[in-house]
């Protein structure tokens, strides 16, 4: 299988590929180099050209989209619900940009569309990189914060307990992303399990196994 990234960072994208690799357990080719967008709104403003290249000029199988969700609203299991769309979820607008965009493309080299897996980081990556060691961190934290009016912790705490600073240079960025994802590398489950933004991109990667001919891998077992 054959996968684009696009995500909002360098260091987003050599994380990401340590994570995909984890949940689905077998050889990927991801497509070199990656898709950047400069935070959104520009995620969802260069999908659909990003789409659009893949399908028509590539073989590339699969579009990953990964982008922080910031203050906007966090996608839940009501969002799943059919033909629902919230204008402020950042999961239901970037999956809404992939069904308008492929649903206008023709057949392209054998293939009858490209597939997608989203994922949104609540509020951000770092709160990811952090699962495992922080207990405090997780997304039913930040959701129950928004609730409340009182949010457990920020983007910038975020970044400062991950990388030391909250201006780190990329080289330096890269190696804390590495460190954290490290402990995910084998087993994914407490990732999948306190935030639902990872477990929708890993049911989508499974999703696209699927229908890729492969269904012998099975979705991560929930964390006890």
């Amino acid at each position: 299988m054959k996968v684009a990234v696009l995500s909002e960072s360098p260091a987003d994208e050599i994380a990401l590929r340590v994570l995909v690799a984890a949940v689905l357990p077998r050889a990927l080719e991801f497509v070199a180099p990656g898709f950047r967008a400069r935070g959104w709104p520009h995620v969802a403003q260069v999908m659909p050209a990003v789409i659009r290249h893949l399908y028509l000029n590539t073989d590339t199988d699969l579009l990953l989209v990964v982008a922080d969700s910031d203050d906007s609203v966090v996608h839940t299991a009501r969002h799943e619900a059919p033909e629902y769309f919230h204008p402020r979820c950042r999961m239901c607008q970037l999956r809404a940009v992939h069904r308008q965009t492929t649903k206008r493309l023709p057949p392209a080299h054998g293939r009858e569309r490209l597939l997608r897996a989203v994922g949104i980081a609540v509020p951000a990556i770092e709160a990811w990189y952090l699962c495992g060691r922080d207990d405090s961190v997780s997304e039913e934290a930040w959701l129950s914060g928004q609730r409340d009016g009182r949010l457990p912790y920020t983007r910038s705490e975020l970044k400062f307990r991950v990388y030391g600073t909250d201006r780190p240079s990329l080289p330096h960025e890269i190696n804390c992303a590495l460190h954290e994802v490290a402990r995910h590398r084998h087993d994914p489950r407490r990732l999948t399990n306190d935030f639902p933004g990872f477990a929708a991109l890993a049911a989508d990667l499974l999703a696209a196994v699927k229908v890729g001919g492969d269904d012998r891998l099975k979705a991560p077992p929930a964390s006890r």
